[in-house]
Formats: C-alpha cells, structure tokens, sequence
C-alpha cells in the first residue's frame, strides 16, 4: 500500500508544501512563521524542492520578516533599500518602495524553482481600504513585471474584510489579477469571495480548532474538529452551486485534520505533518468530492452586492470576527517591525 501523502494525492488534492525545514516548522504552533521558511529551500535546500514538489508558495510582511533575520537573505534587503533610495522622496515613502522591492525579490527568488504560483500579500494595514488595496495591488504586479514575471504566476494577497474582498473583485474583474483572500474563516466570507471571482481562498482550519479549544476548553477528534468542518462546508457549497474559485485548505495543526479533507482542492501542509503522512500507511480515503456536494441540501446565499447583510451575518459568528481581527492585526505588526528595520538601513 502507498504511503498516506500518496493517497493523499490520489483523492485528487493539490498538495503544496507550507513549508520544508521540519526543525523550524515543529518549533511553532503559529502557522505563520514555518511557511516562511520555505524560502530557506528555494534558496538554499534544492534536494528538500525534490522531496516535497511544492507546486506554489508564499510571501507577506510576517513571512520576509522571518526571513531577512538570517544573514543570506541581506543581501536581498539591501538590494531593496538601494532602489528605493534611488527612486528618491521621504524617507517613508522610501521605506514603502524598499518593502515593495523586496516582497518582489523575494517572489521572483521562489518562481525560479516552484512550477506554479507565488502569493505577495498586501499591507494588512489597507484591509479596510478597497481603493488602497488595490492600488498597492496593481503596484506590486507592476514591479513584477518589470522583473520579468508575468502577472498570471502571481496571486494577490488580501485579507478576507469586506474591503478585501471587493478589492479582489475589482483587481480579477477589471485587470485579470488573480487574488487570494486570506485570513478566512467563516462560510459568510467564502461565498463573498465566491461571488467577487477571487481565483483562491485560504481557510485556516487549525486556528479554528485553536479557538473553539480555548473557548470550550475541550479536545476534538478529527471526525469533529471545527476547522474540518468549516473547510467542507465551504468546499460543499462551492460544488453545489458550481463556483471556480479553489479551496486551500490551511494552517493544520495534525494529521487527522489534513486527511478529514482528503479530496479538497488543494492543501498547504507544513514539513513535520508531510514527514508523518509519508511515513504512515494508514487508508486515507477521499471524504470530500464534487458530486457528493451536489446532492446536498443548501441553502443559496448572496453578499457580494449587501454590505449590510454580509456584516451581519458575519458579525453573528464571534469566533470568525475575532481570529480576523487578531490575524490582521499580527500582520500589520509585522509589516511594522519589518519597516522599522528598513528604515534603519535607509537612514544609515
């Protein structure tokens, strides 16, 4: 029998590597800083690249941060700082450019080994700005393609917000940007960002799964586990009602999680669980397909078009609202702390 990754794949799932350095990856339960050292294997460890064939991968504020703290990447940093001084103005506005440049750099770094996409996120402090979402958006594809990349390998990253989501249908709409709503939890945002055309969603199932066990101070089984559970309700009424739009399962806390959504579109598995799933031949049977959801009961619902309504009902799941605003909040710190670090090298 072929090993559970392998079944795994069988069930007809997209999996991407969340990150390949399992040292890092077991050393933090926050799934924020293991992806980020996926940029140690495009850049340094070619043989883990052939171990794991991520197909796709990451880059954001709280990711690069991780990254410029290792000296092989200052290079990277000190590349950015120079164009930016070179374009002139503030020493902020100088400090925005050398963030941008190296958000880029750092992409441009990865799509030389991964097949498939990179996502750049923007500023999580515009996540309540559709105009300043997508025009930092825009800005960010264009300094891509003056690197030479084509927008259709680079997928936008922005916060699943009201504003983030209309952001992301003006940028698929009216510029064929493809988008990729992060900091997702609740169906009220899937079908939102369903309706706007986003080209990628990001559910985080082990935050879900850390929310309920702090607030109901109780263990779950995987047959159970709240963040499966919200990643196929999503996937289900995506099937059901025929929309394009991919779900990417995130942010697992264990193994049982990842093989409760084996059939899901695609999920990003961080190193330490991808070791455990090649090294187990336990049956991972696909729990999750398209036809299946298509004879289920559901009701329609609409938002794209009912701030109002959307707010709401989005308001109503406490869970939701507050894992959105702490993940918000812990990337604009980020983002924070790398410009101050910026900044330094610009007024040296």
């Amino acid at each position: 029998m072929s090993n559970s990754l392998e079944q795994l794949k069988a069930t007809g799932t997209v999996v991407v590597s969340d990150s390949v350095l399992p040292s890092i990856a077991s050393s933090s339960n926050d799934d924020n800083y293991p992806s980020a050292l996926l940029l140690d294997t495009i850049l340094t460890s070619l043989p883990a690249i052939a171990k794991y064939k991520p197909q796709d991968a990451t880059t954001n504020p709280s990711l690069i941060l991780a990254a410029t703290k290792k000296a092989e990447y200052a290079a990277l940093l000190d590349a950015a700082v120079e164009k930016a001084k070179a374009e002139g103005g503030s020493v902020d506005r100088q400090v925005d450019s050398a963030l941008d440049h190296l958000l880029v750099e750092f992409g441009r770094k990865i799509l030389e080994i991964v097949p498939g996409k990179v996502s750049t996120e923007v500023d999580a402090a515009f996540s309540f700005d559709t105009k300043k979402s997508v025009d930092k958006a825009l800005h960010l594809i264009q300094l891509y393609e003056k690197a030479g990349v084509s927008k259709d390998r680079v997928l936008i990253k922005i916060a699943s917000t009201w504003e983030g989501i209309k952001a992301a249908e003006i940028l698929q709409r009216d510029h064929g940007i493809n988008t990729n709503l992060t900091l997702m939890f609740s169906l009220v945002q899937a079908i939102a960002a369903a309706e706007a055309g986003a080209f990628l969603i990001s559910p985080f199932v082990g935050r879900i799964l850390d929310w309920f066990k702090a607030a109901h101070k109780k263990e779950y089984k995987k047959e159970e586990d709240p963040g499966v559970a919200s990643v196929k309700s999503i996937f289900n009424y995506y099937k059901k009602f025929g929309y394009k739009t991919i779900v990417m399962g995130a942010s697992f806390r264990n193994t049982g999680e990842i093989t409760e959504l084996a059939g899901c579109d695609y999920l990003t598995i961080s190193p330490n669980l991808l070791e455990e799933l090649m090294n187990s031949s336990e049956a991972v049977p696909q729990k999750l397909n398209a036809e299946g959801a298509s004879a289920l009961d559901i009701e329609k619902k609409t938002y794209i078009n009912d701030e109002p309504t959307f707010r709401f009902d989005f308001n109503e799941d406490q869970m939701a609202v507050e894992k959105l605003r702490e993940g918000i909040s812990k990337f604009a710190a980020d983002a924070v702390t790398l410009k101050d670090i910026i900044k330094a090298k610009v007024q040296a």
